[in-house]
């Protein structure tokens, strides 16, 4: 009876694997791989790595790397552990030394990609979501919680949410602000893991793009080897996510850390000014494309005298610039160097409730006016005073009236002298012109008033105070949160003798200076 193909073909391969196994014919692992690569080949049963390349680039897939397949998450995509089963089949007496450590190195490097890319939320075709953080962004906090804080069950990490959240929208916009935080000296463990977790979820939506990342991404400015430290253990949990980050401080020897720079690439730069300024010099590391920078404590760098140095290191990134600052706002001079780094419109954050953290930079006025028939004339004084104070500048101000009808007539009857008002007839607004300068008045009633009416203000007068003084603070804790600085002027007249102890202590409790008369109200 004749044999049939199958049968036929067994014989063959029987034949093959003997003449193999014999010892003056043995060959190695790599060479019976290619024997059983071009065997395929030629039986045309070749694996989806070794085929021709027919399909179109995706959103997903810009450069085609995955050659019209499928992504597998869960299961590694690494290629040579197929090939090396293969080899096994084929070949069962391999080389025992051969090295199978690379293959799972870039089986875990592939891996941690796809995490990144798994994890980022497309809308319908292909577009990255930017309306809501990604799920990466929960698994780099789920990992730092694990690593770092793993007792509380991630409570204080995640308890930071809404303030996490807000950093989120401040630095994935489309246009990034920059953040001032005031919530103390400098960052906390929860505002430490939100913001490397929002530079993560920012590196792994523009991979998702198919853009081009810049390393390091993220430059981390502390004052310590200490601090270094610190932020090393909060970001070191996210290296097998496929973030790295390098820790630079004099504690090492500078040798050391040059040869370290030459073998790696990392996202994440954590460094000291002074070491920074040094590597950057000998020409160790490059900076120019930096995308994010941090500076935390801001006011240990001016008790470091180090100042210069930081300012070396903003006009070295040549790249739009993206940049969190943390510092105690009790300082004077922290408010003013703020101003020369925060170049452009910034978002003031403070993960603390309290009314003066909220209020960081904002300098408080109560002025005194004997009775209500003279205050018309006690806010063109302030108005005067404001004008010559903001000389050669243009400023906005805002005026608080009780009640619509008192907002109209301060708009009537609010002259200057020497000066020309162009009133507005639609509404409650004018502009005073002089030789000082150019200022933009507004007038509203704080009935109608809405909180987004305060913000875009450097500049508030309070004509009538409020019944209760927490009113007060909704002003207060709203004024200037787009600039550094800000000022609120506030007309105490007789009638609010009962809000006079409450606002002593708030102007106490924000490091304001408590008037006079004031003082006298709360002790009698």
């Amino acid at each position: 009876m004749a044999k049939g193909d199958d049968a036929l073909a067994r014989k063959r391969n029987r034949v093959r694997r003997k003449r193999l196994r014999s010892s003056e014919n043995a060959v190695s692992a790599r060479v019976a791989a290619i024997i059983a690569s071009k065997r395929r080949r030629k039986s045309g049963k070749r694996r989806g790595c070794e085929g021709m390349c027919f399909s179109l680039p995706t959103p997903e897939d810009p450069f085609n790397e995955r050659h019209g397949k499928k992504r597998k998450d869960e299961e590694p995509t690494d290629d040579t552990a197929d090939a090396a089963v293969v080899a096994k089949d084929d070949n069962p007496k391999k080389d025992g030394n051969t090295k199978k450590r690379q293959p799972a190195k870039v089986g875990t490097k592939t891996k941690s990609k796809a995490i990144r890319e798994g994890a980022t939320e497309t809308k319908e075709g292909g577009r990255v979501d930017f309306d809501r953080p990604s799920k990466f962004l929960v698994v780099c906090l789920n990992a730092i919680r694990d690593a770092v804080a793993p007792e509380d069950g991630g409570g204080s990490i995640h308890g930071a949410g809404d303030w996490g959240v807000e950093l989120w929208r401040c630095c994935c916009a489309p246009a990034p602000t920059d953040v001032l935080d005031t919530s103390g000296s400098c960052a906390t463990l929860e505002q430490t893991a939100w913001l490397v977790s929002t530079a993560c979820d920012i590196v792994a939506r523009k991979e998702r793009l198919g853009m081009v990342v810049s390393c390091p991404f993220l430059l981390y400015l502390v004052p310590s080897q200490e601090k270094a430290a610190r932020v090393r253990s909060i970001c070191k949990p996210l290296k097998p996510l496929g973030i790295h980050s390098v820790s630079l401080h004099p504690g090492a020897s500078i040798e050391h850390q040059i040869s370290g720079l030459k073998t790696c690439e990392p996202e994440f730069l954590i460094a000291t000014p002074e070491r920074l300024l040094e590597l950057v010099s000998l020409r160790a590391i490059d900076i120019s494309g930096v995308s994010m920078m941090v500076i935390d404590g801001l006011k240990y760098f001016l008790d470091l005298s180090v100042s210069d140095k930081i300012f070396s290191i903003r006009d070295a990134i040549s790249s739009n610039l993206q940049i969190t600052i943390f510092t105690d706002p009790s300082d004077q001079s922290v408010a003013t160097m703020a101003k020369n780094l925060l170049r452009g419109r910034i978002t003031k954050l403070s993960i603390d409730d309290s009314v003066s953290s909220r209020s960081a930079f904002v300098m408080q006025h109560v002025h005194f006016c004997p009775s209500e028939e003279l205050k018309t004339s006690k806010v063109k004084e302030i108005l005067e005073l404001i004008l010559h104070s903001h000389a050669k500048k243009s400023s906005k101000v805002l005026v608080v009236a009780a009640s619509n009808q008192n907002a109209q007539h301060l708009s009537s009857s609010l002259k200057l002298e020497n000066c020309t008002v162009t009133d507005d007839a639609h509404s409650n607004s004018f502009t005073i012109c002089s030789s000082v300068g150019l200022m933009n008045v507004h007038v509203k009633d704080r009935e109608n008033m809405v909180l987004t009416d305060v913000e875009e203000f450097e500049t508030v007068l309070v004509v009538d105070l409020p019944p209760s003084v927490d009113e007060y603070i909704e002003i207060l804790t709203g004024v200037a949160r787009q600039m550094i600085g800000g000022e609120v002027h506030s007309i105490f007249c007789s009638t609010d003798a009962p809000v006079a102890k409450p606002l002593a202590e708030l102007l106490a409790n924000c490091r304001q200076v408590v008037p006079e008369f004031l003082k006298k109200l709360e002790s009698s």
